[in-house]
């Protein structure tokens, strides 16, 4: 099984390519960071290793012809690359906005796009789209991410209609908090809450197992931590809630960019 992750040199993507190379799945790995990513791929008992930036996207799948070539047709893709910046919508930079809307929903479409003909062909293959919560329940200094995440939560699910009974599978994956490095640069963005600190807070290493479990169970969304399940069910309730708790984001007249 050809299994190609995004994202993959830290967080969630790390951990998803840990757990499917434990479970001896081929592996692309694909990052900015290639020292990063070569890390992973020893720790995954070896991979194909992809060093891009995806806000690049002419250059988004230009990789995908020999990855194929080495580990043969694409059976899973993992759209987890991601990038976020919290800051106020007024102080945000265009450019910055722009980059966020490219990795976290032009590349994933675009790589979608780039597998999704081989796997109608062979009617097999899954695609997991990484989105958030965030495409649900939007904060403040989170409008330019939250777009984003929430145009990859549309396309996903239009696409879901399209792909019935083509034998090629999607699943939706919406992370609430997860201890990663995109959450901690989160969490820096905001004055001390006790509202945030009360938050479920899951392990990226759980959520992999839930993403391979899911691919094997053919299961269409995935929320995780499992309490914020309520918030996908009721989300104006969970928008009411948050706009009346979240808390003060921190001044920030340069705020800098966390990649997952």
């Amino acid at each position: 099984m050809h299994v190609v992750v995004t994202g993959a040199s830290s967080g969630i993507g790390r951990a998803i390519a840990l757990e499917y190379g434990r479970a001896g799945a081929k592996l692309t790995l694909v990052a900015r960071r290639e020292e990063k990513l070569e890390e992973v791929a020893r720790e995954a008992g070896g991979a194909f290793v992809v060093a891009r930036d995806l806000s690049k996207l002419d250059r988004v799948a230009d990789w995908l012809d020999e990855a194929e070539r080495r580990n043969g047709p694409v059976d899973v893709l993992v759209n987890n690359a991601g990038v976020m910046t919290l800051a106020p919508a007024a102080q945000l930079s265009a450019e910055e906005g722009q980059r966020m809307i490219d990795v976290c929903l032009s590349a994933p479409l675009r790589l979608t796009r780039a597998v999704l003909p081989g796997m109608l062909e062979r009617r097999s293959g899954t695609i997991v789209q990484v989105s958030s919560m965030a495409a649900v329940v939007q904060t403040p200094g989170g409008s330019w991410y939250g777009a984003a995440k929430a145009g990859l939560l549309a396309f996903t699910e239009g696409l879901r209609a399209e792909l019935r009974g083509s034998g090629v599978h999607l699943l939706g994956v919406y992370p609430g908090p997860v201890d990663t490095p995109l959450a901690e640069g989160g969490y820096a963005a905001f004055e001390k809450s006790a509202v945030v600190d009360a938050l479920p807070v899951g392990t990226p290493e759980r959520l992999a197992e839930l993403v391979r479990l899911g691919v094997e169970r053919r299961q269409k969304t995935l929320v995780y931590p499992g309490a914020f399940r309520l918030a996908w069910l009721f989300p104006r309730a969970a928008r009411w809630f948050t706009a009346a708790s979240a808390p003060a984001l921190k001044p920030l007249p340069e705020p800098a960019p966390v990649s997952r």
